[in-house]
């Protein structure tokens, strides 16, 4: 399955929230779509079918696909601690989430690709792999030749005040880089999902 590049409106209708960000065109239509619109009776979903939409509303959320998703999934799982918040944790430590975070990017999406086209320092060393897991001491930066781009210089100066909102991060705006500290705790991660629904699914 190839990642998903269409319309995110669309599916943060089907979920019934802006898990791509702020939507203005979501805002007009939250009802889910579908050519009868809100005004059609939608049955009372199963157990399996509520866990699967949570599994599939947090890959969305975070630009995972489903071999990667289970892959951590399994890690988490052999990890101390309570299996559905260390997901999420994993899921939080992705160096396109954390770009996403330091405010480098108004979206994860964009900061994907910013990762993917080479303008992402780790440790000082290129890496472009949105999926990299950072850890605690990692330092993520933008690279020297990419920190007057329009869209990391505008993206930075409209989100400076959010990057102060994640106590596991620090930020240096002169520098332009920022440090994993820590983990995130599951209260400080502020994404609308129940990881229990998903750890119940993939115990079956």
């Amino acid at each position: 399955m190839a990642r998903y590049t269409g319309p995110t409106t669309k599916i943060a209708r089907k979920f019934g929230e802006a898990i791509f960000g702020p939507d203005k065109s979501f805002e007009k239509k939250k009802y889910p779509p579908g050519m009868h619109g809100n005004g059609k009776r939608r049955k009372q979903k199963s157990d399996y079918a509520v866990q699967l939409m949570e599994k599939q509303k947090a890959k969305y959320t975070y630009g995972v696909l489903e071999r990667q998703f289970r892959n951590l999934f399994v890690k988490a799982s052999s990890k101390s601690g309570v299996t559905g918040e260390v997901l999420l944790q994993f899921l939080e430590a992705r160096l396109d989430n954390v770009v996403y975070r330091l405010g480098v990017s108004p979206t994860r999406r964009g900061s994907r690709q910013l990762v993917s086209h080479k303008h992402i320092l780790v440790n000082g060393i290129l890496t472009n792999i949105p999926s990299y897991h950072c850890k605690p001491g990692d330092v993520i930066s933008v690279r020297n030749k990419s920190k007057n781009l329009e869209i990391v210089t505008n993206s930075i100066g409209a989100r400076s005040k959010d990057v102060k909102k994640w106590n596991w991060l620090e930020w240096n705006p002169e520098r332009q880089e920022g440090t994993f500290i820590v983990y995130p705790e599951r209260e400080n991660i502020p994404e609308n999902i129940n990881e229990q629904l998903i750890v119940e699914l993939y115990s079956k």
